[in-house]
């Protein structure tokens, strides 16, 4: 033997790629093939089997863009096979990519029950394991030309490499959903065959596989290692190259005594779950990710079927009810393995949401749909929170987590950070309200393990708890586009369940992971917050219009809960239990962590904008029926209906009053070739560049904006991240911006003062407004954005010396430094904030809110004449280039306003307001509100009907200031009892925190705490 560990590596790889893996199936016969191409969008599989098939080839090119090809194949198993096993191996063209990022198969007997799928890494298809000989076989093949989207330039094409044809029209969406011609076929078919599944050489492939692997992870003077290369040098030796499956036996033998050898007993122990993560929408549209939840789920069934010990974990909800919809037999086949506990509901919600943008109450009803379903179909209270892949975590999950009956969380992602390191893998997660949740990071740094070698080992080195505990796990299985763990990865498994010289792999669920991990490391340390991600900071920007549409729906559905369970209460109107049901698991499902971030082709954002259109469009009724049974008598007078959880303008909190007059705005005055907006409570001047150059709060005598500075001040820069345009925001744009001060026109309107500016190819129109009685300048904007790799942003200088910011987070607030003293300070150049972000300093502060903004960014500066400045910009607008070549590009309406003299409090105040503008219709009556609150900092998130049709009432509150508080709830109608409950309406056990005192219910509240209450209404 030489003493080359490279040259024996080389020999191992050649001689596994161009010898041993061949011989798998080295003895075959080919299979006849017949295709036909789907005209058209993809069609049930009974129409695919009974279509009109014409004769195909090897070699034959197939599958335009999106479309759809059917293969019916055949062929004789040779007489001469009897007795073996035998199977048929397909190649429609995969190329070199990861499963799910090219084409794909789906097998079908002809009875359309389906076998498997096809994938580059995973060709074959069982056929019979001991064939009688002569028998006939017949398959047919739906395969999807899913193309392989690539990022221009070169530095994707590791990741997307180019496919047969090498255009990509696709991202446009041509050749998508009748968008003009499909194009050219992008694939072609390369092998057709029936073949003798040899096992022995199988396992010999595993076990070279294995140990090659393992000798490459090994200390460089390990003796181990030393060993390995010798006992892999004589097992190629024992090989006859021509003679493959004659000598493999004797090869095997070689190689079993170091296969024997076993693990140190202090060995790390890894908890191996097989997983697929499976984007509901992301490189392809939803409808591709129906059929590629039937392909990964027929694949790891099927999987089961040959390892009883397998064990699988599904995380979305909403896919499962796809295939209970879609593919009812390959649903019954998950759930008969769900009943042998190798197919493992997890996760707890509907789908797999972007935890950053996505509302408070939205992921409640995350939990409740996810939670729900998997009760009523398995039969099975989920525990984890499984969520490998979302841009960041916003700190109230913990205590919604623990709301909701889930004791432990998972991902992965904020491995990703660019700049600091996170400090722990195994530890507790601190909310905002003080609840902690035990949480995992698995160190093996991804969510689509395949086991390998050198994936095992980085799991033991980057493990940071080695001095506390020895577990961890790791999530196996091909994913992101589908395609779940390979019968490789499970001879894997079984081959590192007790190896020296490698961590013990055992296949186990997740809950044996976290019950094991919880037991060893309960003193486990503590992070506290959110889990910011150093990364992907353009997701809060990009495609503005999937952003605001589910704004608007979350807003919507509020009132329609609202006013349709005020109708039921007060006037037995039907609640629309069915509609609002199926509205929320819409917009839930849209939610998904690469629809709401932007981050989809432009198939995706184009069916999204136009489903939250529908959306929006059902729930106006729903609300406009319910506004018609409250407002009474439509013979004269009109009700303002107010469904924010704050009184305003005479109306009461989620009630309604007839309308005395209507809202006054301020009338701009003419002065020093500009305007001056003067309400008697702030006054605001506007210069004849159309820029805020003063913002004077009456009240205090105090002038919100530094000397000399700019208000509203649009800047432009350009946006050309080092990789992945649309999920990035790198640092660096902000060496170069231009002031956007040159103004077309800047004129007095009707209630305001109208800017109009044009810079590229793009106009900006803005009207500037002061509300009678407001604190609060309102700026409607039009913009119709043709920039391309840019960033619009809307800058605010504020004169106060802010020490951090505070910015709206689902069901409370985050603070975050202002300065940058360490590097996970300075990372945060990009932050998150829902409605409202807030600076200030004792005594003073200013906010600003907006309807349809996520993007923020806060810095700060002293000035010469020793004040410090504190700005805050919103961002409006990005002009990514991939996955969409044109996003964002059109006309898009916007709100932000700058609130001054504001606390935290009346922060949230008005973004509510801004978010839920109030609603006149014809009529009379007053509405006194279901529920009121006798605290302006304890904020009503939803009123509704309970779930199960009982008529009670629902009430989700919390505490939005970060103070304990005690409030009083009554209602207005008979109340019967009051019970505190879970996020799915079932009893939590006392604890005191309420109590029904005469009409009302006493509540005392922890700071950020969330309470949802069931109202029963007393009858008679």
């Amino acid at each position: 033997m030489h003493n080359d560990p490279a040259l024996t590596e080389q020999r191992l790889a050649r001689v596994l790629a161009q010898r041993l893996r061949p011989a798998v199936h080295g003895r075959s016969v080919p299979l006849t093939a017949e295709v036909w191409h789907v005209p058209g969008e993809p069609v049930p599989v009974a129409e695919g089997l009974a279509a009109a098939y014409a004769p195909a080839r090897l070699g034959d090119r197939w599958g335009p863009a999106w479309t759809t090809s059917w293969f019916r194949v055949g062929g004789r198993i040779p007489r001469e096979w009897a007795g073996l096993p035998v199977e048929a191996v397909v190649d429609l063209g995969f190329g070199f990519t990861d499963p799910g990022f090219s084409a794909e198969g789906l097998v079908y007997r002809p009875d359309g029950t389906a076998v498997k799928a096809l994938n580059p890494r995973n060709f074959h298809v069982p056929v019979t394991a001991s064939a009688a000989g002569g028998e006939q076989v017949t398959y047919y093949v739906e395969a999807a030309a899913n193309p392989v989207v690539m990022q221009s330039g070169p530095e994707l094409q590791t990741f997307f490499p180019t496919p047969v044809g090498g255009r990509a029209p696709w991202l446009r969406g041509e050749g998508a959903e009748g968008d003009g011609e499909p194009g050219e076929p992008l694939y072609q078919l390369r092998r057709l065959d029936l073949a003798v599944f040899d096992r022995e050489v199988f396992e010999l492939v595993q076990d070279l596989d294995v140990l090659g692997q393992l000798e490459r992870e090994l200390p460089e003077q390990s003796t181990r290692r030393w060993q390995l290369l010798r006992t892999i040098e004589q097992a190629l030796d024992a090989i006859d190259l021509q003679d493959v499956s004659g000598t493999a036996t004797a090869a095997r033998a070689v190689l079993a005594p170091a296969l024997a050898s076993p693990a140190s007993p202090s060995a790390h122990r890894i908890s191996a779950v097989g997983h697929s993560h499976i984007d509901s929408a992301w490189l392809w549209p939803l409808r591709e990710t129906v059929r590629k939840v039937a392909r990964t789920v027929s694949n790891v069934t099927q999987l089961m079927d040959d390892h009883p010990g397998f064990r699988f974990v599904m995380s979305q909800a909403q896919q499962l009810a796809w295939l209970k919809e879609h593919r009812p037999e390959v649903y019954a086949r998950a759930r008969e393995k769900a009943r042998t506990g190798q197919f493992l509901p997890v996760g707890s919600l509907w789908v797999e949401p972007d935890t950053n943008i996505t509302g408070g109450e939205s992921l409640v009803r995350q939990f409740v749909h996810g939670k729900r379903f998997y009760l009523e179909e398995f039969g099975v209270e989920t525990e984890e929170m499984w969520l490998p892949d979302t841009f960041g975590y916003n700190a109230a999950l913990p205590q919604l987590m623990k709301l909701a009956g889930v004791r432990w969380f998972l991902t992965q992602k904020i491995s990703w950070n660019t700049t600091n390191v996170f400090p722990h893998h195994t530890f507790w997660w601190e909310g905002i309200d003080g609840t902690r949740i035990f949480s995992h990071f698995p160190p093996v740094d991804t969510y689509n393990s395949d086991l390998s070698g050198a994936e095992v080992a980085r799991s033991e080195r980057n493990f940071r708890e080695k001095s506390r505990t020895d577990r961890s796990l790791v999530p196996f299985g091909y994913g992101d586009g589908g395609g779940g763990p390979t019968r490789e990865m499970m001879a894997r498994a079984d081959r590192l369940a007790d190896l020296e010289g490698s961590p013990r792999v055992a296949v186990e669920a997740p809950a044996d992971f976290f019950a094991k991990a919880h037991a060893e490391h309960t003193d486990a340390p503590v992070w506290v917050g959110e889990l910011y991600l150093e990364f992907h900071r353009g997701t809060l920007t990009s495609q503005l219009a999937t952003k605001q549409g589910n704004r608007r729906s979350e807003h919507l559905l509020r009132e329609a809960e609202l006013w349709s369970a005020t109708a039921a209460v007060r006037h037995g109107a039907r609640y629309p239990y069915p509609e609002l049901d199926r509205l929320w698991k819409t917009v839930l499902l849209h939610q998904f962590h690469d629809i709401l971030p932007g981050t989809s082709i432009a198939w995706v954002h184009r069916e999204a904008e136009q489903t939250h259109r529908e959306v929006a469009a059902e729930l106006e009724e729903l609300i406009g029926r319910a506004l018609r049974t409250l407002a009474g008598d439509r013979s004269g007078g009109e009700v303002v209906f107010n469904a924010a959880p704050h009184a305003r303008g005479g109306v009461p909190a989620l009630g309604a009053a007839p309308r005395t007059a209507p809202p006054a705005l301020t009338p701009p005055v003419a002065e020093g070739g500009g305007f001056v907006l003067d309400n008697g409570l702030v006054r605001v001047a506007v210069d004849g560049r159309g820029l805020v150059t003063s913002v004077l709060d009456l009240a205090a005598g105090r002038e919100a904006l530094p000397p000399g500075a700019a208000g509203n001040l649009l800047q432009l820069h350009q946006d050309f991240p080092n990789q992945w345009d649309a999920w990035d925001l790198d640092a660096f744009y902000r060496n170069t911006v231009r002031d956007l001060t040159g103004a077309d026109e800047v004129a007095a309107v009707d209630g305001g003062v109208r800017v109009v500016r044009s810079f590229g190819a793009s106009r900006v129109e803005q009207t500037l407004r002061l509300a009678r009685g407001a604190r609060r300048l309102d700026v409607e904007t039009v913009v119709d954005w043709r920039e391309r790799e840019k960033v619009l942003k809307a800058a605010f200088p504020l004169d106060v010396r802010a020490a951090h910011s505070t910015a709206e987070i689902p069901f409370g607030q985050v603070e975050r430094p202002t300065h940058t003293n360490t590097s996970w300070d300075a990372a945060k150049f990009e932050v998150c904030a829902h409605r409202y972000l807030h600076v200030g300093e004792p005594g003073w502060g200013a906010a600003l809110v907006n309807d349809s903004t996520y993007g923020h960014d806060v810095t700060r500066d002293v000035r010469p004449d020793g004040g410090t400045t504190t700005t805050v910009r919103l961002t409006l607008l990005r002009a990514a280039r991939f996955p969409d070549p044109d996003t964002d590009q059109g006309v898009h309406r916007l709100r932000y306003a700058l609130v001054v003299g504001a606390e935290p409090a009346d922060a949230v105040r008005e973004g509510y307001h801004l978010n839920l503008p109030e609603r006149v219709a014809p009529g009379g009556a007053a509405v006194a509100p279901l529920v009121a609150v006798d605290d302006e900092g304890v904020v009503v998130s939803a009123v509704k009907l309970a779930d199960d049709g009982s008529g009670d009432v629902v009430v989700r509150l919390y505490e939005a200031r970060g103070r304990r508080t005690s409030a009083v709830l009554t209602p207005s109608f008979a109340l019967g009892s009051a019970v505190v409950t879970d996020l799915l309406e079932r009893p939590l056990p006392d604890d005191g925190s309420h109590e029904v005192a005469g009409s009302g219910v006493r509540l005392r509240l922890r700071p950020f705490q969330i309470v949802t209450l069931r109202l029963a209404v007393r009858r008679g």
